[in-house]
């Protein structure tokens, strides 16, 4: 998916999978057996019109991710963690993981990698500028802390952030080609590699306290 011209097409890929190693680094707690990622996924309008992004019907996105988590599961895992770089993935993943549920005996847990870290921890990284947009600062940051060699940070300027409805309740606003946007959000320029080995360390820690405990837990 694009996320603009300083970040490659695959830095979703990048956080996931590098999450998912995290999430059973070498020291104490769960061992655990790492998939090869899934790399196409259901992306919203807002990002298929800009070159580069491969998107797959939401319909299909379900059902090709209930199949592979099936056949996890039927391989003789009972516990399934997914590690998730991609906001559009968290309804079908969730959508896929109910329907198995329903057909399999297996706790399945879903992570999104980018909720590990709070608004408060990344606002003392970046100040009060716009940093937790799509494509930007913390983004970038997390694909810095795992593959810096494919970022660009010269290749992009900053844009203003879009404002909000004027309003205090929680809404989902889904639109086509928001504006000012260009598939990328924020103030890229405060991303660094010091940044992205903060959130890299910080996500990484709270994967494992939440791998640690849900393993922890009866299982079904």
């Amino acid at each position: 998916e694009w996320h603009g011209p300083h970040l490659p097409l695959g830095a979703d890929l990048v956080l996931a999978e590098g999450f998912a190693g995290e999430s059973a680094a070498p020291g104490p707690g769960p061992r655990g057996v790492l998939f090869p990622p899934v790399a196409y996924a259901a992306c919203p309008g807002q990002t298929r019109p800009w070159p580069g992004t491969v998107a797959i019907r939401p319909e299909i996105a379900v059902g090709y991710l209930a199949d592979v988590i099936e056949g996890i599961v039927a391989a003789g895992f009972p516990r399934l963690l997914v590690v998730n770089g991609h906001d559009a993935n968290m309804s079908t993943v969730r959508a896929a993981m109910e329907w198995v549920s329903g057909r399999r005996t297996a706790s399945l847990l879903l992570v999104n990698w980018f909720q590990l870290v709070t608004p408060a921890e990344t606002a003392e990284l970046y100040g009060d500028s716009i940093a937790r947009g799509h494509g930007g600062a913390y983004e970038t940051s997390g694909v810095l802390g795992f593959a810096p060699e494919t970022v660009r940070l010269d290749a992009v300027a900053d844009l203003p952030p879009r404002p909000k409805l004027p309003v205090d309740h929680p809404y989902v606003l889904v639109e086509s080609r928001p504006d000012p946007w260009q598939g990328w959000s924020g103030h890229v320029s405060l991303a660094t590699e010091e940044a992205g080995r903060s959130v890299r360390a910080t996500a990484g820690a709270r994967l494992r306290e939440i791998v640690a405990a849900w393993v922890a837990a009866p299982p079904p």
